[in-house]
C-alpha cells in the first residue's frame, strides 16, 4: 500500500519511502496552538497542510490516528488572562472554541484526539521523574527542574547542530540555577498567585517542551510514525522533544518528521511589529474561506507562502476556472470515472500526491481534468457528468470544490454591478428579442452584461448567469 509514497523527513533531510510501524495504520502527532489569542495565518498553514496530508493518507487506504494537541497553560496564557482580568479557564475555553470555528470555516476536519496539557499533568510528572531517575534531569534549589542537554548524546540531530556551536551562537537565557546554560526547563516553580499543580519539587507547572513528549506518548505510544508542526518548531521545541522522549523511553521517538512552510505577507515575515499580522477570522471577514484554503494548498506544504491581495485574486481566479467547468453539470446519481474508462487523471493525481504530497502538481492534474470537462460539455455532453464527478472527488481530497458552482460564482468578490432582479429583467428582455428574431438586440444585451462581468449561460433549461470580475 505504501511502497510508492515518498515523504521528506526533516530528520534525515531527504525523501524516504513511507513504511508505517504497523501495516495499514498511521499514527501522527502535530503540535497545535497555544490558546492565548485567535489563530493567525501561520496556524492556518499548519492546519490545512496536515488536514490535506490526513485526507490523502486515508484516501490511500491508511487507518490514520491524527492527534493535535492544545497548549492551555503557558506564560503567554498567564499574562493574557491577567491583562484581560479573566480566569485562565475562561480565556483558553474561549480561544479553543474560536479555533474550532476557524478550522471548520477553512474546511479542516477535526483531529481524532485533541489532548490538553492541563489534563496530562500526571503523565508529565511521571516522565520528569523518569528523566531524573536516569540522570537526564535535575531539580534546582528554586523548585525548577531542568533537562541536562549534554547528557543526551544525540542532541541537535534534527537540526544538524553541534552543541558547542549552539552554545557560542545562541542567545541562551542566563539562569544561575542551571548547571549548563543550554539546559532547558521541564517544571517551573509557581510564583505567588499563579496557576499551579503539586509536584515532588513543589507547586508549579509544566515546561512547554515536556507537554508534547508526555501527550504524544499517552496518545500514540513511545514510538510513532509522523510528527509535524510549523517551521519555527524544529529548534528548540522538537529537538527538545526528541531528547526528552528518547532519554525517558529508551526508544526512537518518531520515524518521520514533517514541517510546513512559513507564511509571508507581501514577501515579508509576518509580524505584529511590522503591522502585517492577520488572524484567520480577520482574513475570512473579507475573503471566501475556500479561496484562502486554495492559496494555502496551491503551494507545496514545505514551501513558504506569500499572502497578498494579488495572490488571493489569483486563488479566486483559479477556483472560478474549476467552478465554471462544474457549473451546469448535473451530478445526481453519477458515478465517477474508474478503471479503464478513466483517462489517467486519478493515476496522475496519485503520483503527484505520492511524491511528498505535491499539491501544486496535483492541482495541475485537476486543471487538465477541468479542460477535458469543458471540452466534453461542448462536444460530448454525455461524458461531462462523470468527468465533473471525478473533478469533485479528487478536489475533495484537497478539501476543495465542494460548494455549489453557481453559488460560488455568483458570490464573486464585491458587489454586483446590477441587482439580481435587474439582471433577470435583462435576461427576459434578451429572450423576448430572440423570440422576435431580433438577434442583434439579443447579442447587444449579452455584450452589455458581459462588459459588467455578468456572463450568460444558455442551456436547455433556460439562461443562467455567473459573475466574473472584469479585468482592470
Amino acid at each position: 500500500m505504501s511502497a510508492d509514497l515518498q515523504i521528506y523527513n526533516t530528520l534525515t533531510r531527504r525523501k524516504e519511502a513511507f513504511t508505517p510501524i504497523e501495516p495499514g495504520k498511521v499514527r501522527m502527532y502535530v503540535c497545535g496552538m497555544t490558546v492565548y489569542d485567535y489563530c493567525h495565518l501561520g496556524h492556518a498553514r499548519v492546519m490545512v497542510a496536515f488536514d490535506v496530508i490526513t485526507r490523502y493518507l486515508r484516501q490511500r487506504g491508511f487507518d490514520v490516528t491524527y492527534v493535535r494537541n492544545v497548549t492551555d497553560i503557558d506564560d503567554k496564557i498567564l499574562r493574557r488572562a491577567d491583562e484581560n482580568g479573566e480566569s485562565i479557564a475562561s480565556l483558553t475555553e474561549r480561544m479553543i472554541e474560536a479555533m474550532h470555528e476557524d478550522e471548520a470555516r477553512l474546511g479542516v476536519l477535526p483531529p481524532d484526539q485533541e489532548p490538553r496539557a492541563t489534563r496530562h499533568v500526571d503523565d508529565i510528572l511521571t516522565m520528569i521523574e523518569t528523566l531524573i531517575d536516569k540522570g537526564y534531569a535535575y531539580a534546582a534549589d528554586n523548585g525548577d527542574v531542568y533537562y541536562r542537554v549534554r547528557r543526551f548524546e544525540g542532541y541537535g540531530k534534527l537540526n544538524n547542530r553541534d552543541l558547542d556551536e549552539m552554545r557560542s551562537g545562541a542567545r541562551v537565557e542566563v539562569d544561575e540555577h542551571k548547571e549548563d546554560p543550554l539546559d532547558f526547563v521541564l517544571w517551573k516553580a509557581a510564583k505567588p498567585g499563579e496557576a499551579s499543580w503539586p509536584s515532588p519539587w513543589g507547586e508549579g507547572r509544566p515546561g512547554w517542551h515536556i507537554e508534547c513528549s508526555a501527550m504524544s506518548k499517552c496518545c500514540l505510544g513511545e514510538t510513532f510514525d509522523i510528527h509535524g508542526g510549523g517551521p519555527d518548531l524544529t529548534f528548540p521545541h522538537h529537538e527538545n522533544e526528541i531528547a526528552q522522549s528518547e532519554a525517558a523511553n529508551g526508544k526512537p521517538f518518531v520515524n518521520t518528521w514533517m514541517h510546513a512552510g512559513a507564511v509571508r505577507v507581501n514577501h515579508e515575515k509576518m509580524s505584529k511589529s511590522l503591522g502585517n499580522f492577520f488572524t484567520i477570522r480577520e482574513v475570512l471577514e473579507h475573503h471566501d474561506p475556500e479561496v484562502v484554503r486554495y492559496l494555502l494548498v496551491a503551494s507545496h506544504y514545505r514551501s513558504a507562502i506569500n499572502y497578498s491581495p494579488d495572490s488571493l485574486a489569483e486563488a479566486r481566479k483559479s477556483l472560478e476556472r474549476f467552478y465554471n467547468a462544474l457549473e451546469g453539470v448535473a451530478l445526481e446519481g453519477v458515478s465517477t470515472l474508474g478503471g479503464e474508462a478513466s483517462p489517467g487523471f486519478e493515476a496522475r493525481f496519485t503520483a503527484a500526491m505520492d511524491d511528498d504530497f505535491n499539491t501544486p502538481e496535483a492541482l495541475s492534474v485537476l486543471f487538465d481534468l477541468a479542460r477535458e470537462l469543458n471540452r466534453a460539455k461542448k462536444e460530448a455532453p454525455g461524458e461531462a457528468p462523470a468527468l465533473a464527478a471525478e473533478l469533485r472527488r479528487l478536489g475533495g481530497i484537497l478539501g476543495l470544490l465542494q460548494q455549489d458552482p453557481a453559488a460560488f460564482l455568483k458570490a464573486g468578490a464585491g458587489e454586483l454591478p446590477l441587482s439580481e432582479a435587474e439582471i433577470q429583467a435583462k435576461i427576459d428582455e434578451r429572450a423576448a428579442a430572440k423570440q422576435a428574431k431580433d438577434f442583434a438586440a439579443a447579442d447587444a444585451i449579452r455584450d452589455e452584461l458581459a462588459a459588467l462581468g455578468i456572463i450568460l449561460k444558455d442551456s436547455r433549461k433556460g439562461t443562467g448567469w455567473v459573475f466574473e470580475r472584469p479585468e482592470t
